[in-house]
């Protein structure tokens, strides 16, 4: 029965007359090779190809034009009016605009008091300022410790008010929303956002809302991030190296060029009007920060980026939480794209090079072309071109593309230029799940909503880590079957081939093995 099955797919003569299965499959594989596989594979590597010149003209682009920023000596100051806040000697306080500062939360058990401090201790006339804790908390005990916390800051003085609601719709979008709709904040020209684990120094305030106040096309504000935890161990590090290039180059040049850039979604201060203007927050997709941007920017308002104004915060410290974000971070804006192309390009309120700056470089090469040619080309095309030797990648497609891409980003981070390697590896081993999450949002598959808050360990970070471990820890299969096919290449390159892959091939691998077996960034045992 095997036999005649057999036969249905390969004619006699490819089965050789032979019941032996390897051999069968060695025949199999020899028939579909050429007619099937190689063109696949080459069809492959011309798209590879396209999106890797994208990717390096799109980085070499805005290295260019960082590098004219630092020699002209253009700052934010010197595009826009900043006058400091003073109080009239008439008016008094009044002058002042009144700000609303939103701190989302849910279980933020270790970082809750940092955060609600921090915001109460910015330098604002108390009758101009209104703290707002939105919590969703599931966890009652937590629950009543923010509120507890938030009683003891309003018995000094401080105008904090205490928001809960009956479910968690639209997570933080449906939070700020709801946070929105009270009846004081009616009374606010501005809303400031921080997540529960920023920390914002005193002067945050001060340096500013002046730049709302006397440039009324400018809708919001953002600042820097700045990471408390950047040394707790090498997946941090790598990190900060990652968003450090974002926040230096990515959004300096989005604020320089088009005014235009993503919001962060914390760490920064909207006009309350352009918000309402733009719709408000929507819950569509799992970035909502990103959703109002592009929104308040296609009704023509402009941004500013102030990289001097630093907030401190927390990077996911274990590899579960960080997998669990870059999922958000690189579903949310694919399945933004999807949603909102047709609308910008149909948009009139913008100029056409601003359509093609957030069609192209923000969203196609930034958010998708970049996820997807990591995997594809170094996880996947690369190395089956060692198994099919008909099929080659150029060497400036393989190693110069790469080697320019990987200096450019160093800019962000110089006090880590020595991980750069370890820094490619990691990147590789993450775009896994960056393009997976990217075709999900792009196909609105099963997981498009998903949205698991990151876990802050705040300052009970050490203490969870010094915790005696299991001796068990979390194994990962994607890591370890991206591993051993990455392996498998490898030794087939010693074995049978000859351009020197297996070098790479194995560093690769074994980058997938240690984060396969959970051996990467912090382990807490709960977790």
């Amino acid at each position: 029965m095997g036999r005649l099955a057999a036969a249905t797919v390969l004619p006699n003569s490819a089965l050789g007359g032979t019941d032996d299965i390897a051999v069968q499959l060695s025949l199999l594989w020899g028939w579909i090779k050429a007619p099937l596989i190689v063109p696949l594979l080459n069809i492959a590597v011309f798209l590879c190809l396209i999106m890797s010149l994208m990717l390096l003209i799109e980085r070499v682009y805005m290295s260019i034009v960082i590098l004219l920023l630092k020699l002209s000596g253009r700052s934010p100051e010197t595009r826009y009016k900043f006058q400091p806040m003073k109080e009239d000697v008439e008016l008094g306080n009044s002058s002042y605009p009144m700000v609303l500062v939103q701190i989302p939360m849910f279980n933020e058990r270790e970082v809750y008091q940092l955060s609600i401090g921090a915001a109460c201790g910015l330098s604002w006339p108390s009758d101009r300022l209104i703290i707002q804790v939105l919590d969703d908390s599931t966890d009652l005990t937590i629950k009543d410790m923010v509120e507890l916390e938030c009683q003891r800051w309003a018995s000094k003085g401080i105008n904090i008010k205490y928001e809960v609601r009956d479910n968690r719709k639209g997570y933080k979008a449906g939070a700020l929303r709801e946070g929105m709709k009270r009846g004081y904040v009616k009374s606010c020209d501005f809303v400031v956002i921080f997540d529960a684990d920023f920390q914002p120094e005193s002067d945050f305030l001060t340096r500013t809302i002046p730049f709302l106040v006397h440039n009324p096309q400018l809708a919001l504000v953002q600042a820097r991030w700045e990471f408390v935890n950047a040394d707790e161990c090498l997946m941090t590090r790598l990190q900060e190296m990652s968003l450090d290039y974002h926040f230096t180059v990515e959004q300096e040049v989005g604020s320089s060029t088009h005014a235009f850039f993503g919001f962060n979604g914390t760490a920064g201060v909207w006009r309350i009007a352009a918000v309402n203007e733009a719709g408000g927050w929507k819950d569509r997709t799992t970035v909502e920060d990103m959703d109002l941007a592009v929104r308040a920017s296609l009704k023509g308002w402009k941004f500013l980026y102030l990289g001097t104004i630093k907030v401190k915060n927390e990077l996911p410290s274990t590899f579960k939480a960080y997998r669990y974000q870059q999922h958000r971070w690189s579903c949310g804006p694919a399945n933004l794209f999807r949603k909102m192309v047709m609308e910008i390009v149909r948009n009139k309120k913008v100029s056409l090079w601003k359509k093609v700056h957030v069609i192209y470089s923000f969203f196609f090469v930034r958010k998708i072309i970049a996820h997807i040619i990591t995997f594809v080309l170094y996880c996947v095309v690369l190395p089956a071109t060692v198994v099919i030797p008909e099929v080659q990648v150029p060497k400036w497609a393989a190693v110069y593309i790469p080697t320019v891409i990987t200096i450019l980003n160093a800019v962000g981070t110089p006090r880590s230029i020595h991980l750069l390697v370890f820094w490619i590896l990691f990147e590789n081993v993450m775009s896994l799940h960056r393009t997976m999450a990217t075709f999900i949002g792009l196909l609105e598959g099963v997981r498009v909503n998903e949205w698991i808050v990151t876990e802050k360990l705040g300052g009970a970070l050490k203490a969870k880590a010094a915790a005696k471990a299991p001796r068990l820890r979390r194994i990962y299969l994607l890591e370890l079957g991206v591993g051993a096919f990455l392996f498998s290449c490898g030794c087939y390159d010693v074995l049978f081939g000859n351009n020197h892959y297996f070098i790479y091939l194995f560093v690769q691998a074994l980058a997938f093995f240690v984060m396969g077996f959970g051996y990467v960034g912090i382990y807490v045992p709960h977790t």
